[in-house]
């Protein structure tokens, strides 16, 4: 399975909706004029970038950024205030537009919204934004972005509307902004607009080239992206190195990890028609219970027979074949990790009671390069809140995640679902396959890996060492999540679904922070405390990168030989 090849099968789509390239701005139009908001760039952080090492250029984009907080933050409201929903489409041809004016006004001389058409899954997929700034460069950095969101489950638990972009306290940040896509990932990437921004203000132009790619379908397993990179790879084949969002742990340790877990979503059904038993045509009235068998409770019962009496743990024969096992090296940059983590802290910031384990150690190995069977939500009969309504549903539906490593992949993994359903006594429950992207592993001692690391060391984040072995992790936080990854970079992949090209290397992280992404109250921290930076360390963070990748930044100064053998 290891190969240096760039499994790009889903990155572009089919048609454009715009058939001519934008043109480029005359000069680059500066932040967006805001209102007053007062904010700190600094907040409360305990830590500072070291300007000795930062040369008179980035000190002057370090001082327009903060003299342009209040508008970057106005931005980003601007921008959560836009829905971007993908399961549900509400305001995603809007969303699609919003970003290509972003790039627009950024003086990028392409940019077009491409219309994918319908995807591999038989279904349209969402637009793909892509733009391209020449800046006359020797090097090219390819940007990823995702502009779709996930939709409101639950409105009464939100402290503020999802889509307000209220600033709120939140204990140990004096400013956080509250909303839907703050942190999954519309704060994150416009950190990095906000720094482009700030770049071309003081300079004219960006010490790199950039493409950009941004997808509407993220939430939706990629499907119109995949669909994108096939139909146009020419549109990114000139990108050396590929920089993606990514920030702080909420402890303020950071990493590099561009590689990605492997997820596939499935759907159960349980029905009347194929069990042979209960109703078959439609539901029908609860009060036939008293002599006709139950879809549902069929259902909740077979679920139970896959997992341990917790939930924790499936029991599917053969699904824990064959995992990796973690490499010494990963293993110590976990325990160096779990020092600096606290899980009430990690578990409030998230919005759960608490862990499975009060281990920060296992905690972090488990997110990190674990696997999971998760219960999305289950549906049925009468699905309205409140009141009666007896009903004997016909069918019953769950929604599943599975969450998985090297050597895992998707295929096997719902193979073994199927064997192990019919073994439980339950041929007759459907097992529909919704999407599966597969595990990156990804080497980050890479050139944009080390720029980034560079960052690091010029804003004092606390950082891992580059790996130089294949991984999926290496992120600072203790959480997981799926993004794209084999269809960028040069590294292994579990599965082949998609068209392939050469690869390229990446590198994923930065500086900021936010949490409860997918949840009620999802936030990004605006003003800093401690040792996690605001958004405006967050957008210094992304432009020290840039810098250190175009070689403008001198290395970092040799250790005094004490300190390297005490290291």
């Amino acid at each position: 399975m290891r190969r240096a090849v760039f499994t790009i099968c889903a990155l572009f789509a089919v048609s454009a909706c715009n058939n001519q390239p934008a043109a480029p701005a005359a000069t680059p139009a500066a932040a967006p004029a805001a209102k007053k908001l007062g904010i700190r760039p600094d907040g409360d952080t305990e830590i500072k970038p070291d300007l000795s090492q930062v040369p008179p250029e980035l000190q002057k984009v370090y001082a327009n950024i903060d003299q342009n907080i209040d508008a970057h933050v106005d931005s980003l409201q601007k921008w959560i205030r836009q829905p971007s929903i993908s399961n549900s489409g509400e305001g995603i041809p809007e969303s699609a537009e919003m970003v290509k004016g972003f790039f627009d006004e950024l003086g990028c001389q392409q940019t077009r919204v491409y219309d994918v058409g319908v995807t591999e899954y038989g279904s349209p997929g969402n637009p793909v934004v892509y733009a391209k700034c020449d800046e006359g460069a020797e090097k090219t950095v390819l940007i990823y972005w995702m502009y779709d969101t996930m939709p409101i489950t639950q409105p009464d638990a939100w402290s503020s509307p999802p889509f307000e972009a209220r600033l709120v306290e939140q204990a140990p940040y004096k400013k956080v902004l509250i909303g839907r896509g703050a942190t999954n990932s519309k704060g994150p990437q416009m950190a990095q607009l906000n720094a482009f921004r700030a770049i071309k203000a003081v300079n004219g132009k960006l010490p790199v080239n950039l493409i950009v790619v941004a997808e509407g379908d993220e939430e939706r397993m990629d499907i119109g992206l995949r669909k994108f990179v096939k139909d146009h790879p020419e549109l990114i084949k000139d990108a050396d190195v590929m920089l993606r969002f990514g920030g702080q742990g909420n402890s303020g340790s950071a990493g590099y990890g561009g590689g990605s877990e492997g997820c596939v979503y499935v759907e159960l059904t349980t029905s009347g028609t194929k069990w042979g038993r209960g109703p078959t045509v439609s539901d029908i009235h609860g009060a036939n219970k008293r002599g006709v068998d139950s879809p549902a409770w069929r259902h909740i019962k077979m679920l139970a027979s896959l997992v341990s009496d917790d939930g924790n743990t499936p029991k599917i024969a053969g699904f824990f074949d064959g995992i990796q096992p973690i490499t010494p090296a990963q293993d110590a940059d976990l325990k160096r990790r779990a020092k600096n983590m606290d899980l009430k802290v990690a578990a409030e910031n998230l919005g759960v009671a608490r862990f499975m384990s009060d281990d920060a150690y296992e905690i972090l190995k488990i997110q990190n390069f674990g696997t999971s069977f998760n219960l999305d939500g289950i549906w049925g009969g009468n699905m309205y809140a409140g009141g009666a309504g007896a009903t004997l549903p016909n069918k019953v539906t769950s929604k599943h995640n599975f969450r998985y490593v090297p050597n895992m992949t998707g295929p096997e993994i719902v193979k073994k679902l199927r064997a192990q359903l019919d073994k439980n006594g339950y041929p007759d429950v459907e097992v529909k396959l919704i999407g599966d992207v597969p595990w990156a592993k990804m080497n980050s001692d890479n050139p944009i890996g080390q720029a980034l690391k560079r960052a690091y060391e010029i804003m004092n984040i606390p950082h891992g060492e580059l790996n130089k072995e294949y991984e999926i992790g290496g992120a600072g936080a203790a959480a997981g999540g799926y993004w794209p990854a084999y269809m960028f970079g040069n590294g292994e992949i579990g599965e082949d679904i998609a068209p392939t090209l050469p690869g390229i290397p990446i590198a994923a992280g930065g500086a900021g922070v936010g949490g409860r992404a997918h949840a009620a109250n999802e936030y990004y921290v605006i003003e800093g405390a401690g040792k996690v930076y605001g958004l405006a360390g967050a957008e210094k963070a992304v432009a020290t990168t840039l810098y250190a990748y175009a070689g403008k930044i001198a290395p970092a100064p040799a250790k005094p030989a004490a300190e390297k053998k005490s290291n």
